[in-house]
């Protein structure tokens, strides 16, 4: 029974977050896609800092990192780099998203882009790329969950039962509370995270050299085996091109959830407040990092470097701080699955579902509740259950895909003259491209395939937009209404020109 005592600590915190998330939306009618789907833009800065936060920390930062860091080295650190650039994009579109969404009724990314094109075509084509690499994402995070239940178990409890106990507990407070209870249960985990990074990174620190500093730890690895402090990292996989792309295609990625979350604040300086606070939520990954190095020396036979963290704390930390460990990393699991989740469900429903079918707002509330049991079911947990390959891959290849709505959102805030042909010809270009220098032609010269479909996104969206005409006045002017005159001053200009 002893033994099994992580395992009975983690298992008690699903049954914590299932409860708190469940109660988060009490007195509140769940199935108004403004309640459920936004959580009545009321979540102040403390929350939605925590909200953007712990959806930033997931599986991979408690097993994709230290993985990366005991299998490659320092390529690892990428992360912390492109985690600190989404905070700066949080605080420059963060607002802005919040603002133009309130004033326009807007629930999702797809939404607004759907709105300022005039295009609902366009919304929910925008709607299934963009959530190929969200869903990507949710299968990070439930295979990430599904590793911790089985270590922690001894096998006892199989990756496919894992994956269904994670989905289930999710799809539970998910189903009754919608984004109240990713806010409320993230704040929960936000801390839990905070707390147990810190105290395992420095309990491995101290078991592996007897103190609390992490330079004897960074000497051993330059004196052994220096290849893990420079790129292309010890498995020779990841040079400066890649690597330097890959921070880049991250860089241009704005989450669908991430729009949604900046929509649930209370207002535009709580999301702007909640952003100057990001970087210092992300240090947590620092400690996990330290972990993975140490794993070098300790496990240079394991298998899935993924597992090196709670190997590690399973095999040599005293049970509690193991079960806290194994608690922490499925809280970061659940608290970026939930929102990936939350997200495509809201999207299908609005974006794609609700024009075609011609459903009214009531029906369509039903129904985005509902949609998170299929999405579950019928994707997230068969490609999870497969056990794909390493955590932070998929995230890399997931990335492609977020990112080929970026051009759109440029139009979306920053340029007038952008068109539906355009932005449908770019994001079709983009999706094309990415998915052949994905899986095919795997990323060509060392760049990644998702900056290759961005590239060709650009191009064929800029292009087609200056030949076509721009969308009518009136929307020009809810959405750029300092600049109406001079487009279209400029489009009269154009057309005697032609004339």
């Amino acid at each position: 029974m002893y033994a099994y005592l992580p395992l009975i600590i983690t298992l008690s915190y699903v049954v914590i977050a299932v409860v708190v998330g469940s109660l988060a939306g009490r007195g509140q009618n769940m199935n108004s896609t403004e309640n459920w789907g936004v959580g009545s833009r009321s979540f102040n800065p403390f929350i939605a800092f925590l909200l953007m936060g712990a959806s930033g920390v997931s599986a991979y930062t408690f097993m994709g990192s230290p993985g990366w860091a005991f299998s490659k080295g320092v390529p690892a650190l990428y992360v912390v780099v492109y985690l600190t650039y989404m905070a700066i994009i949080a605080w420059y579109f963060g607002p802005k998203v919040w603002k133009l969404g309130k004033e326009n009724k807007h629930l999702t990314q797809p939404g607004a882009i759907a709105d300022r094109y005039e295009s609902k075509a366009l919304g929910g084509l925008t709607s299934i790329v963009t959530s190929i690499g969200v869903l990507s994402y949710a299968v990070v995070q439930t295979t990430g969950a599904a590793y911790i239940l089985n270590v922690m178990s001894y096998g006892l409890i199989p990756t496919w039962a894992g994956v269904f106990i994670a989905l289930g507990a999710v799809s539970i407070y998910l189903y009754k509370s919608g984004l109240k209870a990713i806010g409320l249960t993230n704040a929960l985990q936000g801390g839990l995270m905070l707390f147990v990074s810190f105290f395992v990174g420095l309990w491995a620190t101290n078991y592996f050299t007897g103190g609390f500093s992490f330079t004897p730890i960074f000497e051993r690895v330059r004196q052994d085996v220096p290849e893990f402090f420079t790129l292309p990292g010890a498995l020779g996989d990841m040079n400066a091109t890649f690597w330097t792309t890959s921070i880049l295609i991250s860089f241009f990625s704005i989450w669908q959830y991430h729009w949604i979350q900046w929509m649930g604040a209370k207002s535009e300086q709580a999301i702007r407040k909640s952003a100057r606070l990001l970087p210092i939520y992300y240090i947590v990954l620092i400690p996990m990092i330290i972990v993975g190095f140490i794993g070098i020396f300790m496990y240079p036979e394991l298998g899935n470097p993924d597992h090196i963290a709670i190997q590690l704390a399973v095999d040599n930390m005293p049970v509690v701080i193991a079960g806290l460990l194994g608690a922490g990393t499925l809280a970061a699991s659940m608290s970026s699955s939930e929102p990936c989740i939350h997200a495509t469900a809201l999207s299908y429903s609005n974006d794609i579902l609700k024009p075609l079918l011609k459903w009214n707002e009531e029906v369509a509330g039903r129904w985005t509740r509902r949609l998170i049991f299929p999405i579950m079911l019928f994707i997230v947990a068969p490609v999870s259950i497969m056990e794909p390959a390493s955590l932070v891959y998929i995230l890399l290849i997931g990335y492609g895909f977020i990112a080929q709505a970026f051009p759109a959102i440029i139009g979306v805030f920053l340029w007038p003259r952008g068109t539906k042909q355009g932005a449908v010809w770019g994001i079709v270009a983009g999706f094309i491209v990415t998915v052949i220098f994905s899986f095919v032609i795997v990323h060509p010269l060392d760049i990644h395939a998702g900056i290759w479909g961005l590239l060709a996104n650009s191009i064929v969206f800029f292009s087609i937009s200056l030949i076509t005409q721009p969308v009518s006045k009136g929307t020009i002017d809810r959405f750029f209404p300092e600049m109406i005159d001079e487009l279209y001053e400029d489009e009269g200009e154009v057309s005697a020109h032609i004339k």
